[in-house]
């Protein structure tokens, strides 16, 4: 049986000095979405890591590496790679909130903190190259109780179950007729949703939430939905009058129809005023023609 710890002992990091978190966020939005960050987004998944709570945090003030993992399902933890930890900084709740990365982070679906709780650290944290290419591929067991989300590498075995061909990060596309993306999630695709996304020219719809109200538009040129979605991911509103009006952090993207790439302009049109019609969005929602 091979165990993690032999592997960090091979690229000469003391499991002694090791800290194993298996990352578990209990908010779904961000449970869906924190893989994804690991392929897409590094800078975003380097941030969530770099402030922690009050067990864990002081265990990374002694602790020299951090081998991280994010568990996927029960008794498992898949691998997202080591960091040195270097020195670390006090923040109060305004160093907190201005702190790079945590208001994406929010908006993505993690959880906050609050005046009750206090000053926090954030810690430097240098990824380091070791099995790099084994991040997503590789997981371990994860020792019970599983409700533990952190230990000390040299206190604990952690027996590799599997390397995989293929990422677990990246999960395979829902069916066009299924996917339903946050405006925050707009921003974080896995690179095989956004290819397929480019090749899709169509009908889209956005929902507001919190105004119950929705928008029908349409995609075609270059790029198709995906060059259409990014314009809504840069700005929130992609230059809509009515949708200025809304928050994008209350909207989300489906797809209503899918047209073939050859489509003329014209009937792609016909068929956006025709999904106009039957949804009323002119006359109970967000479209102004």
């Amino acid at each position: 049986m091979l165990d993690f710890n032999t592997l960090l002992r091979q690229v000469e990091v003391d499991p002694d000095e090791t800290v194993i978190v298996r990352h578990f966020p209990v908010e779904p939005e961000l449970k869906r979405v924190l893989p994804w960050l690991v392929v897409q987004r590094p800078e975003l998944w380097r941030a969530y890591q770099q402030i922690q709570w009050s067990s864990l945090e002081k265990a990374m003030t002694k602790a020299r590496w951090s081998a991280s993992f994010i568990g996927q399902e029960a008794g498992h933890a898949t691998f997202a790679g080591i960091y040195e930890i270097g020195s670390h900084r006090v923040l109060d709740l305004d160093g907190y909130m201005t702190f790079p990365g945590n208001a994406e982070l929010e908006e993505l679906g993690m959880g906050g903190r609050n005046s009750d709780m206090g000053d926090c650290l954030a810690f430097e944290l240098t990824q380091i190259e070791a099995w790099q290419e084994w991040s997503g591929r590789l997981t371990i067991r994860w020792p019970k109780p599983y409700q533990n989300w952190w230990r000390w590498a040299g206190r604990g075995i952690f027996p590799v179950e599997s390397i995989e061909a293929e990422s677990r990060f990246v999960p395979a596309m829902p069916a066009w007729e299924n996917l339903v993306l946050s405006w925050s999630e707009l921003r974080s695709l896995p690179a095989s949703w956004e290819a397929a996304l480019s090749q899709w020219r169509g009908i889209y719809y956005i929902h507001d939430g919190a105004r119950q109200a929705g928008y029908v538009g349409s995609a075609y040129g270059a790029d198709n939905l995906l060059g259409r979605w990014r314009d809504y991911a840069r700005s929130g509103h992609g230059g809509n009058r009515e949708l200025r009006r809304s928050k994008p952090e209350d909207l989300t993207f489906s797809i209503l129809q899918r047209t073939s790439p050859d489509t003329e302009l014209e009937q792609i049109v016909a068929l956006e005023a025709s999904w106009k019609n039957r949804l009323h969005t002119r006359e109970a929602g967000l479209n102004l023609n």
